[in-house]
């Protein structure tokens, strides 16, 4: 999906999913819920064959990413794999719309559960009211939302009450650097440009990084690396903060002096994203790595990998000639991140500056439900070179 470049982020925006058996009208009710005719739809029972996804201000919320899934009654070898896809899609969904008709079967019901097991606020919507008088003979009525796509009765309802459960589960985040800064203060941005970097702009956590520095009245000072001294000595005052890349860390840090605070674009994010702590803790199993040992490292979105990328050249490269061990690598991207992983001595994650916060956490708890030790690229480096607690002094978060 192609962004322009004023667009909320996906990951800043709050994730809406439609779920259901074939024929619902799921794909005619994000029509209708949109305005737009985002979703292909016909009489013909699997129309929908992959989640589509659609980003859009829904008013009265704000920027969202609808999702429309696939049946979950789907049939077959293909069907199976997409019902696989619509509960992948379950893992991002902040707000869940579940749409019946005039029948019920027992895999909603069953996916009523998923909703609570999963803490996912829901709504139940029973569509074709212009056809149907009732529908979910397993729910009481009174929490069964009557709606027609084709009339459009109780749409703008739907809307105010996905915008309700939203904000009553708490889609409202922390500043990234808003709050470590004053009104007036410099916050110099140490950006290597490099073979990896991608051509005429920034990545996305630099530029909302700048966005919120601003956004609090401070000053953004960007440089590359090999500009970082001259630019401290010309300043003309202490800057309240400095924030690098990770793969710069050991060099910004033996110039940056010792009182200024210093930290990481990835730091950052792990702390926006709510698994900080974490991932601090995590960064210790490096110390226990053992020949053969197997190290999952992720990456939230998928991306062309230069000849040195961070997360498949250089992080492993760094690993191996701290812990002068011979671990096994292997790695992930994009939607795809392992339930089971328990044959994983450590994982380490990028910034997840693609992925919202319910899917980043439900990595980091799937980890910690199964006591693998979970780290980032930004943490695992600062620990590599010894500064990860200059870099996370700010935060007063245990070591």
């Amino acid at each position: 999906m192609m962004m322009g470049l004023n667009d909320t982020p996906s990951a800043e925006r709050v994730h809406i999913g439609f779920f259901g058996r074939r024929n619902t009208g799921k794909s005619s009710l994000v029509n209708a819920i949109t305005g737009q005719n985002l979703a292909v739809v016909s009489n013909i029972k699997g129309t929908t064959t992959d989640p589509v996804y659609k980003a859009m201000e829904l008013l009265p919320l704000g920027p969202v990413l609808i999702i429309d899934t696939p049946g979950i009654d789907d049939e077959g070898e293909l069907g199976k794999l997409r019902v696989g896809k619509a509960m992948q899609a379950l893992n991002k969904t902040d707000v869940a719309v579940l749409v019946l008709d005039n029948t019920s079967e027992k895999c909603e019901e069953e996916l009523v559960n998923v909703f609570k097991e999963k803490n996912i606020p829901f709504i139940i919507v029973c569509n074709k009211s212009d056809l149907f008088s009732s529908c979910g003979s397993w729910l009481n009525s009174d929490v069964i939302l009557p709606v027609s796509a084709k009339t459009g009765n109780n749409i703008n309802l739907l809307k105010e009450k996905i915008a309700q459960l939203a904000m009553k589960d708490g889609n409202t985040k922390q500043p990234l650097v808003a709050d470590l800064i004053r009104p007036g203060d410099f916050a110099v941005l140490v950006i290597p440009i490099d073979k990896a970097a991608p051509k005429g702009r920034l990545i996305l956590p630099q530029q909302q990084v700048i966005r919120d520095i601003l956004d609090a009245g401070g000053i953004a000072v960007s440089v590359k690396e090999t500009g970082l001294k001259e630019t401290l000595n010309t300043l003309g005052k202490k800057p309240a903060l400095v924030i690098c890349d990770s793969q710069v860390f050991a060099q910004v840090s033996a110039e940056v002096p010792q009182e200024i605070p210093l930290t990481s674009f990835s730091i950052l994010f792990a702390r926006y994203k709510g698994f900080l702590e974490t991932a601090v803790k995590g960064a210790a199993a490096l110390e226990g790595l053992q020949n053969g040992d197997k190290i999952l490292i992720c990456e939230g979105c998928t991306h062309h990998r230069q000849c040195d990328d961070i997360g498949t050249v250089k992080l492993p490269r760094m690993i191996r000639n701290y812990t002068l061990k011979e671990p096994e690598f292997c790695f992930c991207s994009g939607g795809d991140f392992p339930d089971e992983l328990c044959e994983y001595k450590m994982i380490i994650h990028c910034g997840a500056c693609m992925l919202n916060n319910r899917e980043t956490k439900r990595r980091s708890r799937l980890a910690e439900e199964q006591k693998i030790p979970f780290s980032n690229y930004g943490i695992t480096i600062a620990h590599i070179h010894g500064i990860l607690k200059r870099s996370i002094a700010m935060f007063s978060i245990p070591q």
